[in-house]
Parts: C-alpha cells; structure tokens; sequence
C-alpha cells in the first residue's frame, strides 16, 4: 500500500503525533509588580512525527526544542494550534482519556537525570510507578518487568535496591531511559539526554538509544544543542531559532546542503575533526523571546538580511530533495559549500562593520 503523500511530497505512514499551527506564550513578571510581559516560547510549529523515526531537533539555548518536545507529549498544552496522537485530537479529550492515550503510549527522557529521578525511591521502585499508575499487570508481572527493564539498558540486577545518589550519572540516566521504556511506549522524547554526563559517558548512552529504536521500533524525537549528534543520531533534522521551525530536512543533507543561513551557522561552529571550517560569525545577542524581532527572527543576526526580511516572515519553501524545506527569503545557494558561506560571511561582517566607523575614519589623509 502506498503511504499518504504530504504537501511537501515526503510520504508518510499514519502520523503518531502531529502538531498544526501550535502557539505557545507564557506569561513571566517583568519590572513592575502589575505587569507581565509574554514569552513566546514556541510559534507557529507544524511538525509530524511518525512510527519508527528518529526526528532531531537541534538550536540554541532558549529557542523552544524544551517547549516543542513537551507539546509532543501532552505535558505542555499550546496557547492555539491544534496537536493530534494517532489521529486525535489530544486537548479535547477528557484528562483521563488523554492520560490513558499518551502516558501510555510515550515516554520522555530528561537533561539531568539527578533532578528527573526521586532521590528517596530505589530504582526498583522508580521503575515500577509507571506501571502501577497504569495498573499494568499482577503484582508479580509488574516486578518481572522491573527485572527486563534494568536488563534492556545494561543495569545490572543488584542496583534494583539502590537509592539514585548512590549511582553514577550514567547509571541514573540507563534508569531514566528505563522508566521511558517502561509502558512500551512507541514513542521516546529525548531532551537533552547526555547534556549532564561526561564525555566518556555521552557514547555509551547515545549508543544504547540508537540500539534501542531498533530493537524496539520506537519512534524517537531527539533535542540537542550539538547539530553533529543530531545528524548522526536522526533520519531528518528540525532546526529552531527563537521558537520557530526554520529548515526541516534529511540528516544526510543537514551539513552541506541546508539551505537556512542558521542552519549553516550551527554546523559551522561544531565542526567535524576530519573537515574542520572557521565558525559563520554572528552579529550581535539572541533576540528576547518577550519582543521578537519583525519579520524573520534571525534577520537581526544574518549576513544575507534585508528590508523585505524586516518586513515579512517567510512561508516554507520546497526544496529539490523531498522531505527538504526550509524558511528564508534569501537561502543558501544550492549545493554552496560552508567553508564558502564563512568567506561571505566574514565579508559582510567587515563591510558592516566599516560602515559604523565614523565618517571621518573612512578619509585617508593626503599624501
């Protein structure tokens, strides 16, 4: 059976979750004790997730994956817009309809497993509240599967009695993978996982995740800052700046065939060892979230903006690889290199940078 084709021509299986047009604003106190300003943590997201899939989600700090990963599992509900898992719509039904349908069904590994876990519950215990909450199986049933839990990410049994302080960080983070997987969820949510660990570590974790979807055919959405894990780690790569998905696109072509001026940015600043590139130089601060930039919010930043970027955001555009799409008036020319990019890059900084000085400067004294 042929799979339903979407507006961008990638096809697709029965989407697991898909957000529309979802908006999420936050209210936060500003100066004065009567007023508050809005943070715009997420704007405008249209993302599909699908079964068997790894999704990266990759940006700065502060630019809505958090937000984004948390819409995707029902834990935080968009201001508008509309989120659907499996076809339903998730915010109309009951709370316990939706607790049922997606505390079941998914699962969510956080950035620090020191914080994520309860200090005062060994992990026997941390492994079994899910099930206990869901009223999965007997008693017994539920301790047999505590028991495949541990097994599944490599914690050796004698651990199922210890408190998480008495853990490594790589140990507390198998554990929360674990509590993850505990419903045999068909879709994991991965904030930041290895963020907190040590570098040593990092490999090992990355790799039980990959091993993991295999195994268990999971979809897997994956949110870092590191556009290199991302790209190794996923099918296809979302790229976020100031709550926006800016370029969605296969990870193979994420490096050097991404179109947003952003996107190219990112990779060049976590360059790989065998072809390293000077980092694309950025002009000036990550806009506030509270009062984004008009237009394009990356236009504030980007050596290609104008006044129609000042003017007017940008609709997705299709790009000539299926699956590939992005958001900017003035993209990066088709297959044009990054280490190119860097040169254009620096040019214009340094014209701009010229035309600050001082009209006098720009005069040469007579010789």
């Amino acid at each position: 059976m042929t799979a339903p084709v979407r507006e961008d021509g990638v096809h697709r299986t029965d989407a697991l979750v898909r957000l529309t047009d979802a908006h999420v604003v936050h209210k936060a106190r500003s100066g004065g004790v009567f007023t508050r300003d809005r943070v715009y943590a997420l704007t405008g997201a249209d993302l599909t997730v699908v079964p068997g899939e790894t999704t990266g989600v990759v940006g700065e700090s502060g630019c809505g994956k958090s937000t984004l990963a948390k819409v995707l599992v029902g834990v935080q509900r968009p201001t508008s817009g509309t989120v659907t898992f499996r076809g339903r719509d998730l915010w109309s039904l009951r709370p316990d309809e939706r607790r049922t349908a997606v505390g079941g069904s998914t699962g969510m590994i956080f950035q620090d497993p020191s914080t994520a876990l309860n200090r005062r519950l060994p992990v026997r215990r941390i492994l079994r509240d899910p099930l206990d909450v869901h009223r999965r199986g007997t008693a017994a049933e539920r301790a047999d599967r505590v028991k495949e839990l541990m097994s599944l990410v490599g914690l050796p049994r004698a651990l199922a009695d210890a408190l998480p302080g008495q853990l490594s960080g790589g140990q507390r983070q198998r554990v929360a993978i674990a509590r993850a997987l505990a419903l045999d969820p068909d879709l994991v949510v991965a904030d930041e996982p290895t963020s907190a660990l040590d570098v040593s570590v990092r490999a090992q974790i990355l790799n039980l995740l990959l091993d993991l979807k295999e195994r268990l055919g999971l979809a897997l959405v994956f949110v870092s800052h590191d556009i290199q894990t991302v790209r190794r780690m996923s099918d296809r790569v979302i790229t976020m700046y100031l709550g926006r998905i800016v370029e969605e696109s296969p990870a193979d072509e994420v490096t050097d065939r991404s179109r947003h001026p952003y996107t190219r940015a990112l990779f060049s600043a976590t360059p790989g060892l065998l072809d390293p590139v000077d980092p694309i130089p950025l002009s000036g601060p990550v806009p506030s979230a509270t009062r984004p930039p008009s237009g394009c919010p990356f236009r504030t930043r980007c050596w290609k903006a104008d006044e129609e970027c000042a003017t007017l955001m940008p609709d997705f555009t299709a790009a000539s690889t299926p699956g590939h799409r992005f958001r900017c008036h003035h993209p990066v020319e088709e297959g044009r290199s990054t280490r190119a990019l860097v040169a254009q890059a620096v040019s214009a900084a340094e014209a701009t940078a010229l035309a600050d000085l001082p009209f006098q400067q720009h005069i040469r004294e007579p010789s």
